[in-house]
């Protein structure tokens, strides 16, 4: 009478054992995947220092210094003390169209754009005056200025026309933020309008990398914008209310009053958590590049283990149905050439695509496998079946790739499939019988059932 652990219930625990010992490439491979997609950053971050980063555009902010009496002691007299207050205009309307290319950094490619900005912004005379008379501060209107938010000031190319009521003006740098973002600004005397409301007009060029985004600075925020980019994926804190997308690019609207966001139409520059509340209003869009390898090589990477796993039952089941005997050593070569699938495709997708890619890697390793299973279990039609299943496990790895939306559903009613062809296969063996020792001739294998 043998060994328990020659039974095949031993044996089922030994391959089990075995599936989990490749975890350790798998997450080799998870862990090299995480690299090349820290060296694709590091080349667009490149890209952006000489071009231009993720952009942020605002409208023009009304920023007026201030001074105001502080007591700072009961027997001394009270200081004068210097700030400032910013107001938003009362409507903001922005066009833009995008060109965009693509710019290259070794192997890595990222896609940028030049952005055609012009800009109408109004502030009405008559919240000029009620926020003068509601500051417990005393204004110094003739050192005001428009300041104009831009997330990233050197993808400012070209600001071809600014003009305040009429007049040309021209911005000048400055040292101030609004909220994380540096300003361009232009002097205005507030004191010389006189009581006129100001009306601004801005045309400029706008380089970035990736994404466009737009902060709603206005009572009531128009925003208009088009691209020759196909797929776009719209973020930040509101979707547009009307949008087109086809193979030509997509056009979108965005409309928003102040009742949307949380934060008001004049705040004081010395107050916090400002600059929370003016990132979380950002709006706009991402030029999106749905053929992200490692997005790909990373879900392709989740599945590893669970097919590895219907390998080794493949196996399994030949060795036990066929009475012939795999070696534990076996089943881990066949194990790592599982496992160098997913770096032959990950080397593969970042030169040719992941398609190609996934198609060379998963044919290359069905090849191997399929013809090491003709000489492990000494059958050639055995192998050949093997390497029709494996080829039929890639194809199904595959389509969960590609259905993003429906990967879940598929691959639970694939699973689900897979238990009940095994629970039907496995029907009738008995489970406390003995591996076979050695294996009949291979007529003999392929004549029992």
């Amino acid at each position: 009478m043998g060994s328990w652990t020659q039974t095949v219930t031993a044996k089922v625990l030994g391959i089990g054992v075995l599936a989990l010992l490749m975890t350790i490439p798998l997450m080799q491979v998870s862990g090299l995947v995480g690299e090349r997609q820290q060296l694709r950053e590091a080349a667009v971050k490149q890209i952006a220092q000489g071009w231009g980063g993720k952009q942020v555009l605002g409208g023009p902010v009304l920023t007026v210094p201030t001074i105001r009496q502080v007591v700072v002691a009961a027997n001394q007299p009270p200081q004068v003390q210097g700030g400032s207050e910013s107001m938003l205009a009362d409507e903001l309307k922005v066009d833009v169209a995008m060109a965009v290319q693509t710019r290259s950094y070794g192997i890595y490619s990222v896609p940028v754009f030049v952005s055609t900005v012009k800009l109408h912004a109004q502030f009405r005379a008559q919240d000029l005056a009620q926020y003068r008379r509601a500051s417990n501060t005393q204004w110094q209107g003739s050192k005001a200025e428009l300041r104009l938010p831009i997330g990233d000031l050197r993808g400012l190319q070209e600001v071809s026309d600014l003009r305040i009521n009429g007049r040309q003006s021209r911005f000048e740098s400055s040292a101030d933020r609004l909220g994380p973002w540096p300003n361009v600004v232009v002097p205005i005397d507030l004191d010389a309008l006189d009581g006129q409301p100001i009306d601004v007009e801005i045309s400029l060029k706008l380089a970035g990398t990736e994404t466009l985004q737009l902060l709603p600075l206005a009572r009531s925020t128009d925003v208009a914008m088009r691209a020759p980019w196909s797929d776009p994926s719209f973020i930040g804190g509101a979707l547009p209310l009307e949008h087109q997308v086809d193979a030509r690019g997509f056009s979108a609207h965005w409309h928003q009053l102040d009742l949307n966001r949380n934060y008001g139409q004049r705040w004081d520059d010395a107050g916090d958590g400002l600059d929370k509340a003016l990132q979380a209003s950002t709006f706009g869009v991402q030029l999106y590049q749905p053929v992200d390898v490692y997005q790909r090589n990373v879900r392709a990477g989740k599945y590893g283990l669970l097919f590895i796993a219907m390998t080794f039952v493949a196996f399994f089941l030949f060795e036990v149905l066929k009475r012939l005997r795999v070696h534990p050593v076996q089943y881990l070569l066949v194990g790592a050439a599982l496992a160098t699938f997913y770096v032959v495709l990950l080397a593969l997708s970042e030169q040719i695509g992941f398609g190609p890619a996934y198609a060379l890697a998963a044919a290359a390793v069905a090849l191997i496998v399929g013809g090491y299973a003709m000489a492990v279990l000494r059958a050639r039609r055995a192998g050949l079946l093997l390497g029709g299943v494996l080829g039929l496990i890639y194809a199904m790895l595959y389509g969960l790739i590609a259905a993003e939306q429906y990967a879940l559903l598929i691959g639970a009613v694939v699973l689900l499939a897979m238990v009940a062809l095994m629970m039907y296969l496995t029907r009738r063996i008995d489970w406390y019988a003995y591996v076979p020792t050695s294996a009949g001739p291979p007529a003999a294998i392929m004549g029992k059932s």
